[in-house]
């Protein structure tokens, strides 16, 4: 694994990166409460046919982190992402898990020009998610944790007590053995940089999703722009079917928005999966990419 800094935009955001230079790109985009560290699992399995690069993206790790909720609206985090695969050679696959979910597919679908694949492991589309989070059932009541996270000062309640609230959310009704004393030392290394915590936390905070009450279903969604939200390209949907957090009803309709669509389910794992079984997850994006 190489590390370094690049320029984005004029700002700086650290990149991990795996494979030689020359093979084709594949960009590993992490979610909450993770870094580009987080696919050090996997990225290894994928090496010699990829070229991986991880990047911290804003607000994480050691990549700018500006101040300000604005900062973190959906277009500026895609426009982070196409910038750098302006620098490294367009167009390339791009792989999302949770909030990088969200990210790979404001790319997919906003600058389809960049992109060759979209590859997601337990993340959502906007459209179907929204639907789900404003229903008021089951991903609503899954949701609820959303709304903690955007009431003020929540970044001090999760660190307190060297982030046991923190770590409690993560490790919600899912299995965390993967988490190694070792790595969660280094996890909580990257949560306790300066103003980190919050700058993550403002990611939930800037989104327009809005989440129902359990069994109270709101009717008054803004309406959205369908035909601005497809995926052209091809698109696999790698899904640990025992995640707590994001479920199935959280995918429904996918195909509407994903013509060409490729779901692969991998049993006993959760929203987690690409620690927990990553040789399965590597298989099945090396099987699909061909």
């Amino acid at each position: 694994m190489l590390s370094e800094f690049r320029q984005l935009d004029g700002h700086p955001f650290f990149l991990r990166r795996w494979g030689d230079a020359g093979l084709p790109v594949l960009l590993m985009l992490h979610g909450f409460p993770e870094y580009g560290g987080a696919w050090s699992d996997l990225a290894p399995l994928l090496s010699h046919r990829f070229h991986c690069i991880a990047p911290d993206q804003r607000g994480y790790g050691q990549s700018w982190a500006p101040e300000g909720v604005e900062n973190y609206a959906i277009s500026a985090l895609v426009g982070d992402m196409a910038a750098l695969i302006g620098q490294v050679g367009a167009p390339v696959t791009v792989l999302g898990h949770d909030w990088g979910a969200a990210v790979a597919y404001g790319l997919a679908m906003f600058r389809p020009d960049l992109v060759s694949r979209l590859i997601v492991a337990n993340g959502v589309h906007p459209v179907p998610f929204q639907r789900a989070l404003a229903a008021g059932g089951a991903q609503s009541e899954a949701s609820q944790y959303i709304l903690t996270l955007r009431r003020d000062g929540s970044e001090t309640r999760l660190a307190a007590n060297d982030f046991e609230k923190l770590l409690a959310l993560f490790s919600a009704k899912m299995d965390l053995s993967w988490l190694t004393p070792d790595r969660l030392a280094e996890y909580k290394a990257e949560w306790a940089r300066g103003g980190r915590l919050k700058t993550m936390i403002h990611w939930y905070r800037a989104s327009p999703l809005r989440v129902a009450a359990p069994g109270a279903a709101l009717a008054d969604l803004p309406s959205m722009p369908l035909d601005r939200l497809r995926v052209h390209c091809p698109h696999l949907l790698i899904w640990g079917e025992n995640d707590t957090a994001l479920l199935p009803e959280a995918t429904e309709g996918l195909e509407t928005f994903a013509s060409d669509l490729t779901r692969v389910t991998i049993p006993d794992t959760d929203h987690w999966l690409i620690h927990q079984d990553p040789q399965t997850v590597a298989k099945a994006i090396l099987d699909w990419s061909g």
